[in-house]
């Protein structure tokens, strides 16, 4: 969720992009759909969808709100969308993702110490073991850093996974991550064996977050070895400086990285969402290769000559996709294969629950080039 205390306080958001770059032809739009403002699912308020991913032995889709447990407590949404090119997606139901021993996660102005309040942003599905891996931005003011979390389908808390130190937030604000700006995304390897956790920005340590103009210091993403529960690796991605220049000079901007995705064994989607207040947001998914980038994992602090960051491809502006709008997206999941055996990409916007914004689902048919 980035940019909601600005959209809401100039009333302006979502409206435009940047100015489209040429279209790579690796995306083709195949159906757009749009989820009402507040729907109501189960006495539960649907907003936020910041994470998304696609079961294919029910096929359903599980969508994670980042509410703070402030409408509802933490939760996943499923949904299904057999047909995108003829019918909108269906709600059909929602889980309570529980806290350790049981229970809801509180809210915020219910803390209970010794116990974050999650910030959820990203769900993928373990297949081999039938559960969910969550990522929680977060309680940074409380002193809790990003986590990394298992549940099972039910919602009941299976483990948090132990992550290097440079993740836990300093009170002096020197070092560590920044408020909200932490693991965005989870990208599973095929294998179902290590999971790959993407930083929006920068560790403070570790460079500024982006400008217009000015790229934003390097993002870190950490491999999770998933049967150990330890960190493995850990590479370097630089996002883009801010691409576009909000209405008023002078007012909220941002770019980073909101969502990962694998295609195989080491090469991955990273998509990078940038805001300018009353301009609107731009949206351009790269590919990557994992393998070409240095290891930081034993890095304490990112600077030019310590390390190699990974190189990055173009593989689609939004802008240049026909979309209606676009939002703020931050969910981007495999479906179902397409008849012609190609893969099936479906995005999610988060609406931050702002009547100003809208939860949009997007379908696209993706055009590999390995």
């Amino acid at each position: 969720m980035r940019g909601t205390v600005a959209a809401l306080a100039l009333g302006l958001t979502g409206c435009g992009s940047a100015t489209p770059i040429p279209d790579t032809g690796r995306l083709r739009r195949i159906a757009e759909a749009r989820w009402a403002h507040r729907l109501h699912i189960e006495d539960t308020t649907v907003g936020g969808l910041s994470g998304i991913d696609y079961d294919s032995s029910r096929g359903e889709y599980m969508l994670i709100s980042d509410d703070r447990s402030d409408l509802a407590p933490v939760r996943y949404y499923t949904a299904r969308w057999p047909q995108p090119q003829v019918a909108q997606p269906e709600p059909a139901g929602v889980v309570q993702l529980q806290r350790p021993g049981g229970g809801p996660w509180p809210d915020r102005r219910h803390a209970v110490s010794g116990l974050p309040v999650p910030d959820p942003e990203a769900i993928r599905l373990r297949p081999s073991a039938g559960t969910l891996l969550w990522t929680s931005e977060g309680d940074i003011a409380r002193g809790f850093g990003p986590a990394l979390y298992e549940s099972a389908r039910d919602g009941r808390f299976l483990r948090e996974f132990a992550l290097p130190a440079m993740f836990t937030p300093d009170p002096t604000q020197r070092r560590g991550p920044r408020d909200n700006l932490t693991f965005e995304g989870i990208a599973l390897t095929p294998d179902g064996r290590f999971a790959w956790l993407s930083m929006e920005n920068a560790l403070i340590q570790d460079g500024p977050i982006p400008t217009i103009g000015t790229p934003g210091g390097p993002c870190r993403f950490t491999q999770v070895d998933l049967e150990t529960g330890q960190a493995t690796r850990q590479f370097a991605y630089v996002p883009d400086a801010i691409p576009l220049r909000p209405l008023i000079p002078g007012s909220y901007a941002d770019n980073g990285v909101s969502e990962a995705l694998m295609l195989d064994a080491h090469r991955m989607l990273v998509l990078e969402r940038a805001y300018a207040a009353g301009t609107g947001n731009s949206l351009r998914l790269y590919e990557i290769d994992t393998r070409a980038a240095s290891d930081v994992l034993q890095v304490d602090a990112l600077a030019p000559g310590n390390h190699k960051p990974v190189t990055k491809t173009l593989v689609a502006d939004f802008a240049a996709l026909g979309l209606s709008r676009l939002d703020n997206t931050e969910g981007m999941c495999w479906g179902p294969p397409l008849p012609n055996g190609n893969r099936l990409l479906v995005v999610v916007s988060d609406d931050n629950f702002n009547p100003l914004q809208v939860t949009q689902f997007a379908a696209f048919e993706y055009i590999d080039r390995p």
